[in-house]
């Protein structure tokens, strides 16, 4: 009876050692409930807070984004500061997101916890009236923990209380240079309307000025060649505001069509005869002409003379010239010459009145 006496008696000392020391334990594990549950607390002020200032800066880049139309140099400083505010947008966004995956895995562990609780001390964690707090890895106390944590919650800095103010002063700017730039879209719609009625204007009125200067030139050609062909060419008949204008002009008898390969009188006479022609399609009261028959011969010179004496009668002719022959057909002369004191004097003749006395 001693011996089961003394069995019982150190069982009952080692059931008390072990109650003893479940009690220590559960005290143990009351006090990291209550920690845990003030370091959730805070983890979840904290996640509030990112998430809201996540929203307020959603919700203003939402509203920058639909207004950003701009396309003007003013712009440029609006989509710096865009860029900016996305990149802050991100990090908080990364931020966030990362406090939502340590919240879940502060979920895993509570919910580990509480099985920890049901297994080793057969009480439920709501009969405690703490929450459970998280597994910690080996070596991290709670109080790096929370260290941790509060220096993650400072990194996220203070909320910006002019923000709101500084939102409307840009979308005050926003409106003002998308109003500026409505203002040059439609000024620039209504100066193409206008360079596309020019350019209409000017095709017309090139196809018709050129379509008479080519028959007043070929007229003339013939004219001036007796015999010969002469017509005026595009370059590029598709595009009138582009294209150049060829002259073709074949003397009598040859197979020349090139300006390039006649003679230099002959040039200089085709090119009288498409000056002519542009006189012709387009009348002026007067004409000024600067030795433009020095390179002619006589032949080519009496023709030149015939062509000015067809102009008599519709404009009056002023001409530079060295040439004898053409101060005989003119009505007028007009010379300079120097006079003692190296001053210029200005002499002048009627030829007809010369013929006629």
């Amino acid at each position: 009876m001693e011996s089961r006496q003394s069995d019982v008696e150190r069982r009952l000392a080692g059931h008390a050692a072990e109650r003893a020391e479940a009690t220590e334990r559960r005290q143990s594990l009351e006090f990291e409930l209550q920690s845990l549950d003030r370091l959730e607390v805070i983890v979840r002020q904290a996640g509030d807070d990112v998430h809201l200032n996540q929203e307020a800066l959603e919700s203003t880049y939402r509203e920058q984004l639909e207004a950003s139309r701009a396309g003007a140099e003013q712009l440029e400083a609006l989509r710096r500061e865009r860029t900016v505010t996305e990149a802050r947008l991100t990090e908080l966004g990364d931020t966030g997101r990362k406090a939502e995956i340590e919240h879940a895995e502060l979920a895993i562990k509570v919910a580990t916890l509480h099985d920890s609780i049901r297994r080793d001390i057969e009480v439920e964690p709501e009969e405690l009236g703490l929450v459970a707090a998280p597994e910690l890895p080996e070596g991290v106390t709670l109080e790096h923990r929370l260290v941790e944590l509060e220096t993650r919650i400072n990194a996220l800095g203070p909320i910006n209380p002019l923000a709101l103010e500084e939102l409307t002063a840009l979308e005050s700017r926003y409106q003002e240079l998308d109003g500026q730039v409505a203002d040059v879209r439609h000024a620039r719609r209504e100066l193409q309307e206008v360079v596309r009625a020019l350019d209409e204007e000017i095709m017309t009125t090139f196809s018709s000025a050129m379509a008479d200067v080519n028959e007043h030139f070929s007229s003339l050609i013939a004219m001036l060649f007796p015999g010969g062909q002469g017509r005026l060419m595009l370059t590029d008949a598709e595009d009138l505001l582009n294209t150049g204008v060829e002259i073709e002009v074949r003397p009598m008898g040859r197979n020349v069509r090139r300006v390039s390969l006649l003679s230099g009188g002959e040039r200089s006479l085709a090119a009288l005869a498409f000056l002519f022609a542009v006189f012709r399609s387009r009348p002026s009261p007067f004409y000024m002409m600067d030795e433009v028959e020095a390179a002619l011969d006589d032949v080519n010179l009496q023709r030149f003379l015939s062509l000015v004496a067809d102009f008599r009668d519709e404009a009056q002719l002023l001409m530079v010239t060295h040439q004898k022959r053409t101060m005989e057909s003119a009505d007028a002369l007009y010379g300079v010459t120097m006079v003692p004191g190296a001053s210029s004097k200005v002499v002048s003749q009627r030829v007809k009145r010369t013929k006629e006395s």
